[in-house]
């Protein structure tokens, strides 16, 4: 029976969470006593969606404000799928050409390498600045460092290295251990950016200081009430790497960037800038939705990132992966002392651990035919979901994780060396992010980024 897909206007009520509960329950009724794990019984009912069904929906620069549930009886599998879709359309939408004002160009098509809707976000380090000031309104830019004065102008800052000596970073998992370091002997650099709705309640309810936070005096909370016609509160977490000599730069989004060495974040270092071109290697939505108060999280690389262990080792060049070096250790952080500064540093072998889905491989493969098809030759037919992770019992009184699906999931450039299947140890996004809390200790409802308040 053909699929009905259905893409949610910001503007409109998702008519589908109704459903989406139901259908959440009847997948947990589907795993038996609730022991069978969840990708375990996904991989068991995998089906030919992608092969067989309708085209997905057209690429809109909209952004879905929740999943949608096409199907009567759906299994954990359909479930999952569904996910997948609903981040792929996300991805499509914050990559969306952006406007002069930052909003997207509906005018244009997803495409050309230009600047992005999401680059246009507010930057951590825009919202949480220094003794805890007000952060400039939205669309207001706070000024460079002084080191990074005159050098030309950016469509990002890059700063982050590695985890922070004094305060945890709001992207914790990456820099538990170590710094990434690509092919080129280069430092890869981070960023984390806020929409309009996640910046408006930081600033709404004082959370960007420590200060503010202990006078709100509660749980922070970026749910929507229900019927919002906002999209809700999203993260995206950049990783990228400077270009050079060995890199073709036609198969990266690409972007301007004051690299910032900050001697704040990376002990024993100097402050340094320079201009550089960077290419975008990962990409991390975190979608705070009605039916899923854990997040939704969304994770996307470029294709040329890394091998996967036990699969072919096939292409001609990785961007963190030698396959002429057979005594690299791989997925070992880089010894100490970290310096970013330094004109070439040992690279980092990495190997995916968890390889993709069929399924998951069968969607990116027509998500990357429909962007060939809209603007051939368009670098965003280079980079491919990974997974979706998404709570399976978002109410469930027992565990404020929402029981996710799939239980583990990495990013090769966001949690590098903590890949893999083992609990409490391996990346899991609601299952780290539910630890998370302000710096008055209450929760700060699934992301660290609170805790840069100064």
């Amino acid at each position: 029976m053909p699929q009905t897909f259905h893409t949610f206007a910001a503007g409109a009520r998702a008519p589908a969470l109704p459903l989406l509960a139901a259908a959440l329950t009847l997948a947990l009724a589907a795993c038996g006593d609730g022991n069978v794990k969840p990708e375990a019984a996904a991989q068991a009912t995998a089906q030919q969606r992608w092969n067989d069904g309708p085209p997905p929906p057209p690429l809109s620069p909209t952004i879905p404000q929740d999943v949608s549930v096409p199907q009567a009886n759906p299994d954990l599998q359909d479930l999952q799928d569904d996910f997948d879709l609903l981040s792929w359309q996300s991805f499509v939408a914050v990559n969306w050409p952006a406007g002069p004002d930052g909003n997207p160009n509906t005018g244009a098509t997803i495409g050309p390498d230009v600047p992005t809707v999401w680059e246009n976000w507010k930057e951590s380090r825009e919202i949480f600045l220094p003794g805890g000031a007000t952060p400039p309104p939205w669309g207001q830019d706070t000024p460079p460092p002084a080191v990074c004065k005159g050098l030309g102008d950016a469509t990002l800052r890059l700063t982050q290295v590695g985890k922070t000596p004094n305060v945890l970073d709001e992207s914790g998992e990456p820099f538990e251990t170590g710094p990434l370091i690509d092919q080129n002997g280069q430092y890869v650099r981070f960023a984390i950016l806020t929409n309009r709705d996640m910046f408006d309640n930081i600033v709404a309810n004082g959370l960007y200081s420590t200060a503010g936070q202990k006078k709100f005096g509660k749980p922070a909370n970026f749910a929507l009430p229900k019927g919002s016609p906002k999209v809700g509160a999203i993260m995206i977490k950049s990783a990228w790497k400077v270009l050079g000599a060995n890199d073709n730069a036609a198969r990266f989004h690409t972007a301007k960037a004051l690299v910032y060495t900050n001697p704040d974040e990376n002990e024993g270092v100097q402050a340094a800038c320079k201009l550089q071109t960077m290419g975008l290697v990962g990409l991390h939505i975190a979608h705070k939705t009605q039916s899923a108060p854990q997040w939704v999280w969304s994770t996307f690389e470029h294709v040329d990132n890394v091998p996967t262990q036990g699969e072919p080792i096939d292409k001609p060049r990785y961007n963190f992966f030698d396959k002429n070096c057979t005594t690299c250790q791989v997925n070992q952080p880089p010894p100490r002392p970290w310096n970013p500064n330094n004109p070439h540093t040992v690279p980092t072998q990495v190997m995916r651990e968890i390889p993709l889905t069929d399924s998951t491989k069968r969607l990116n493969a027509t998500y990357q035919a429909l962007l060939q098809k809209n603007y051939p030759g368009t670098v965003w037919a280079n980079y491919e979901l990974i997974s979706t992770q998404w709570p399976t019992k978002a109410n469930n009184p027992i565990d404020p994780t929402g029981n996710p699906a799939p239980s583990f999931l990495a990013n090769a450039t966001l949690e590098t060396y903590i890949q893999g299947r083992v609990p409490q140890a391996s990346s899991s996004c609601m299952a780290c992010h539910n630890n998370a809390t302000m710096n008055n200790q209450l929760p700060s409802d699934f992301t660290y980024l609170l805790q840069r308040a100064q």
